[in-house]
C-alpha cells in the first residue's frame, strides 16, 4: 500500500490533485479558527474551559464543524447546512413531480437540482446562523457558564447582522471549496471537508480519555480506547462492503446487423443502503425535545420529564429511542432512495431479467422482499454503532463526542474507503498497482 501511495505522488497530475486537495483541507482547518466579528474570543475559551453542556445539545453540529461551532469562528455552521438542504432536496424529489422529472434528465436536470440545493443551503445558513448568535446572546450556548451572557457584548441588531452575513458567507465558500475538490482534486469534495472536520477531533478527543483515565496514567484507557477504534473500523469496513448481489441477465438483440446484449451482470444491494442518513435523522429528531426547552425555559412537567429523559444520552429511555428511530429511518430512507419498480421497469425494457423470476411486477416484489431482509441487518448494525458513544460515556467516563462510534466512524470509514477506491481506479488507469495486490 506504501509502494500505491509512492506511485500515486510520482504521477505528476495525480500528485497535483492530491496536494490540491491537501491544500483545500489545510485552508478549510484555518478558516474554522477565525472568530465571528464581534465575539468575545476570551470568554468563549474560558466558557468552553467551563462546561461542556453545549456539547451534548449542539454536538452533532459541532463535530460535522470541526469545533468551529463552539468557538463561534467563521465556519461555524459548518457543512451541516449543505448536508440537511441535499436530504431535503432529496426527500421533495419522491414527492414533487417536477424535481422527479429533472431527475431523470440526467446531467441538466442533475444541475438544475443542484442549483436549488445551493439556493436552500444559503436560506438554511441564515436560519440557523440567526439562532446560534440568539443562543450565544442568550448565554444558552454554554449552560452553567458565568460569561456566558457576555460572548456577545454589543447586542446591536448591526452587530448581530454582521455576524449572521459572515457566518452565511463562511458557509457559501465551505460549499465552494467541496466543488472545487470535486473538480479539481481527489474524491467527492463535500465528503472529503465533512471528514477533514471529524478526524480534527479525534486528538483532542483521545487525549482527553487518556486525561480522565485512572489505571497507568490512563494509558491502559487510551490503549483499550484504540484497540476498540480499530476494531470497530475493521466491523464498519466489513459491514460497509458487504452486499447481496442480485444476478442479472440480458438477452441478445440484433440491431441490423449488430448483436446486441447476451451478457451477464448483477445489482448490488448493500447491508448498509442508506448510510449514514438514518443516525442523523434520529439525532436531529431527538434535539427538538430539548432545543424546545431550551428556548421556552418551561418549568412545566412535561419540561422536566424531557430534561430527566431525553436530554442525557446515558438514559434508558434515551438510549431505546435513539436505537428505535435509526432503524425506523433507515427502512424510510432506503423506501424513498430505492424504487424496485422503477428498476424492474429499466430491466424489462433493456430485455434483462433475474434467473427464475418472471420480468416486470415479480422482479419487482424479489427486488422488495430482498432488501427488506438485507435492510434488517443494516439497521441492527446502525443502532447498535450509534450507541458505542452512549456505552463508553457511561464505562469510561467520556464526552459525547467520544471518537470511535456514531456518526463519526461511519463517515470516516465511507470515504476513506471512497477515496482510496477513487485513487486506486485512478492507478489502474496509468497501468499502476491498485492499494489492494
Amino acid at each position: 500500500m506504501l509502494t500505491a501511495f509512492a506511485r500515486a505522488f510520482k504521477t505528476p497530475d495525480l500528485r497535483k490533485k492530491l496536494l490540491f486537495t491537501l491544500g483545500i483541507m489545510v485552508l478549510f482547518r484555518l478558516g474554522a479558527h477565525v472568530p465571528v466579528p464581534g465575539v468575545d474570543y476570551r470568554n468563549v475559551q474560558m466558557c468552553m474551559d467551563q462546561t461542556k453542556s453545549g456539547q451534548g445539545l449542539f454536538g452533532l453540529v459541532n463535530m460535522f464543524s470541526g469545533g468551529a461551532l463552539l468557538q463561534i469562528t467563521i465556519f461555524a455552521l459548518g457543512i451541516m447546512p449543505y448536508i440537511t438542504a441535499s436530504i431535503i432536496l432529496q426527500l421533495l424529489t419522491v414527492v414533487i413531480p417536477r424535481l422527479e422529472a429533472l431527475k431523470k434528465e440526467g446531467q441538466s436536470g442533475q444541475a438544475k437540482i443542484t442549483q436549488y440545493t445551493r439556493y436552500l443551503t444559503v436560506a438554511l445558513a441564515v436560519l440557523q446562523g440567526t439562532g446560534l448568535v440568539a443562543t450565544a446572546r442568550s448565554g444558552a450556548l454554554f449552560g452553567g457558564c458565568t460569561v456566558g451572557n457576555q460572548i456577545v457584548p454589543n447586542q446591536s441588531i448591526f452587530t448581530t447582522v454582521v455576524m449572521v452575513v459572515t457566518m452565511t458567507a463562511g458557509t457559501c465558500l465551505i460549499m465552494w471549496l467541496g466543488e472545487l475538490i470535486t473538480d479539481r482534486g481527489i474524491g467527492n469534495g463535500m465528503s472529503i471537508l465533512m471528514f477533514t472536520s471529524i478526524a480534527a477531533g479525534f486528538p483532542t478527543a483521545l487525549w482527553a480519555i487518556k486525561l480522565q483515565g485512572n489505571l497507568m496514567g490512563g494509558w491502559l484507557e487510551f490503549s483499550l480506547v484504540i484497540l476498540c477504534g480499530l476494531a470497530m473500523v475493521a466491523l464498519v469496513v466489513f459491514v460497509e462492503q458487504a452486499q447481496r448481489r442480485i444476478p442479472v441477465q440480458y438477452a441478445k438483440r440484433m440491431i441490423g446487423r449488430r448483436s446486441y446484449g447476451g451478457t451477464s451482470t448483477y445489482i448490488p444491494l448493500k447491508v448498509n443502503q442508506a448510510g449514514v442518513i438514518p443516525v442523523i435523522f434520529a439525532s436531529s429528531l431527538l434535539y427538538i425535545p430539548a432545543l424546545l426547552v431550551q428556548f421556552t425555559g418551561s418549568k412545566a412537567d412535561w419540561a422536566e420529564w424531557i430534561q430527566r429523559n431525553l436530554v442525557k444520552g446515558d438514559h434508558p429511555i434515551y438510549m431505546v429511542t435513539y436505537f428505535l428511530l435509526i432503524v425506523f429511518f433507515a427502512f424510510f430512507y432506503v423506501a424513498i432512495s430505492f424504487n424496485p419498480e422503477e428498476v424492474a421497469d429499466n430491466m424489462k425494457k433493456y430485455g434483462g431479467f433475474i434467473p427464475g423470476i418472471r420480468a416486470g411486477r415479480p422482479t419487482a416484489e424479489y427486488l422488495s422482499y430482498v432488501l427488506n431482509r438485507i435492510t434488517w441487518p443494516g439497521s441492527l448494525y446502525l443502532g447498535l454503532i450509534a450507541l458505542v458513544p452512549t456505552v463508553a460515556l457511561v464505562t469510561l467516563n467520556a464526552n459525547q463526542n467520544f471518537p470511535f462510534g456514531g456518526t463519526s466512524i461511519l463517515i470516516i470509514v465511507g470515504v476513506g474507503l471512497e477515496t482510496v477506491k477513487q485513487i486506486e481506479s485512478q492507478l489502474q488507469q496509468r497501468n499502476y498497482e491498485g492499494f489492494l495486490r
